[in-house]
């Protein structure tokens, strides 16, 4: 039995190629998924996933990496992804869970739960810089996905554009770190508000700038949050633990096609 040619997509073939080249291979719906939030000290981790559609209608005016862009511009693009998208799913992990499971085993499941949640099975799945499996569809992992692939673009500003609104909204419940500006990240603001104030129930205990002011550095980091600490503290949390918070539904889920060569990409993971 002959292997089919492999697929080589340079990155200078724009952000659209891969996903095209996945298409011309008999996989019709290509899903990708980012997060936001990986580098911040306070606030929930945000993964997305979508599936665009195939031709023009997939092709998103100003769509690129959502740090790239400014809130102004990523929030049109939101607009427009949720309203082309075949499937989008954005799911959000409080900080108490990133602490209680570690960072990394937050991004992988929260990025896995975004891909189940899509009410259009997608037959390959792109995310950006970690492979996740168990999805039962082939995959690959893309260095700067949100930077290459449309759909990895995609997912970036829906987890972006989320995760942002909620520290706006954490920002009216905790004036005193000023979330609505650094959304979290380490700052010279934030790090300042941190020293004079103490952390609140919305920062990673796990985290060693936010341990080495709560007075918890000789504690193990995962150590059972404290309750009622930090200036303006709520009863309850913000929302509930990793909760889907939007879904759009689409076309109805349909059997992947059995098509058994991978596509790589110059510089990726196989």
């Amino acid at each position: 039995m002959l292997t089919p040619p492999r697929t080589v997509v340079r990155r200078e073939a724009g952000l659209y190629a891969l996903e095209r080249a996945l298409q011309r291979r008999g996989f019709r719906h290509v899903a990708g998924a980012d997060e936001a939030g990986r580098g911040a000290c306070a606030g929930p981790l945000v993964a997305a996933a979508a599936v665009l559609p195939e031709g023009r209608r997939g092709e998103i005016e100003g769509l690129a990496d959502s740090k790239l862009l400014t809130p102004a511009s990523r929030e049109r693009v939101y607009a427009e992804v949720v309203d082309r998208a075949l499937a989008y799913a954005v799911v959000v992990i409080p900080a108490e869970e990133v602490d209680a499971r570690g960072l990394h085993v937050c991004n992988l499941a929260a990025m896995r739960r975004a891909l189940a949640s899509l009410t259009t099975r997608p037959e390959y799945v792109l995310t950006d810089g970690f492979g996740v499996d168990g999805l039962g569809v082939p995959g690959l992992a893309v260095w700067k996905g949100d930077r290459v692939a449309a759909c990895v673009a995609a997912a970036s500003v829906l987890a972006k554009v989320t995760r942002d609104r909620l520290m706006v909204e954490l920002d009216g419940v905790f004036p005193a770190y000023g979330f609505a500006e650094h959304k979290g990240y380490i700052t010279p603001e934030h790090s300042a508000a941190l020293r004079e104030h103490g952390p609140c129930r919305e920062h990673r205990f796990s985290y060693v700038n936010v341990a080495a002011v709560s007075g918890r550095d000789g504690r193990p980091p995962r150590a059972r949050r404290p309750g009622g600490h930090g200036p303006d503290e709520p009863m309850e949390r913000s929302w509930a633990s990793g909760g889907t918070v939007g879904v759009a539904l689409g076309e109805q889920p349909r059997p992947p096609t059995p098509v058994g060569e991978d596509v790589a990409m110059e510089g990726g993971v196989r």
